[in-house]
């Protein structure tokens, strides 16, 4: 496990925003400033399960220069708006605000790293920016449809453990957010319009954009590649004519594991990723 490296503390604050405020942590970096970097939390339960491992980057970035804004998108975390007011569209303008925030408080390049659902939505709100230097993806969603699927299968299997009226299957629960209901789910309320936007959302239905991707996935063992799907994925946003490179880190998913876990390969990678685009 790698000591958090000695830096300046986290500066907890609250963005103004439409609607409401946003809870933001701002690392500023250590000695000369060497860029700047927005992260883009995951959804639901998976960014509680990785708040160690976001932290933990922060800081090590921080130390070596490079300055981060996590901010809790709206309905999440400790933001204004409940589960059921989050909105996609609320989302992706927290985010370029978190941009413009950045370009006020720091120097040199800007960047986006994005955590799973949080990296489908930071290629799309990468569409309206031409002044990125890069993306990081941590095992990035490319596939809302597919996301919402699995999110669902939650709900049906929390019904299994509690003996509740069963839900039927996710095509009955998908009919009944067609259908105008909200669902709570692990927690969480999802209301039709998110899903709607989450149903819609795809890495490939995309324009490239205007910056290199990094995009990482974590692997059980050394040596294990990238799943043969999401390499697909990859291989056609590249003759698409996207700046896209991939790799494979061994580690657990930290985002779904019981215990909170660390990937300590997954920090190092992104750390030099980050870093060789500062210069």
């Amino acid at each position: 496990m790698h000591p958090a490296p000695s830096h300046p503390p986290a500066q907890p604050f609250f963005l103004d925003a439409q609607p409401g405020k946003r809870f933001c942590l701002y690392h500023p970096p250590l000695g000369r400033p060497r860029g700047a970097v927005l992260h883009v939390p995951a959804h639901a339960e998976e960014m509680n399960k990785s708040r160690r491992m976001t932290a933990r980057q922060a800081r090590m970035l921080a130390a070596q220069g490079i300055a981060v804004l996590q901010i809790d998108l709206y309905g999440c975390g400790d933001s204004d708006g409940l589960s059921s007011d989050a909105r996609w569209e609320i989302w992706r303008q927290d985010v370029l605000q978190g941009l413009a925030w950045l370009r006020e408080h720091s120097d040199g390049p800007l960047s986006l790293w994005g955590l799973r659902l949080g990296g489908l939505l930071a290629l799309d709100a990468a569409q309206e920016c031409h002044d990125l230097a890069s993306i990081l993806l941590w095992q990035p969603v490319i596939d809302g449809a597919a996301y919402l699927t699995q999110f669902l299968r939650l709900r049906l299997a929390a019904d299994m453990l509690t003996a509740a009226s069963p839900a039927g299957d996710t095509a009955a629960l998908r009919a009944a957010l067609a259908g105008g209901a909200s669902l709570d789910i692990a927690g969480y309320t999802i209301t039709p319009a998110l899903a709607q936007a989450i149903d819609g959302a795809a890495a490939n239905t995309l324009a490239a954009p205007a910056c290199p991707v990094h995009w990482l996935d974590l692997v059980p063992q050394a040596g294990r590649s990238m799943a043969p799907g999401r390499a697909a994925v990859a291989a056609r946003l590249v003759e698409s004519g996207w700046t896209l490179d991939t790799a494979v880190v061994p580690g657990p998913t930290f985002w779904s594991t019981q215990e909170i876990t660390e990937a300590p390969a997954l920090l190092d990678t992104s750390a030099a990723l980050l870093l060789g685009e500062a210069g």
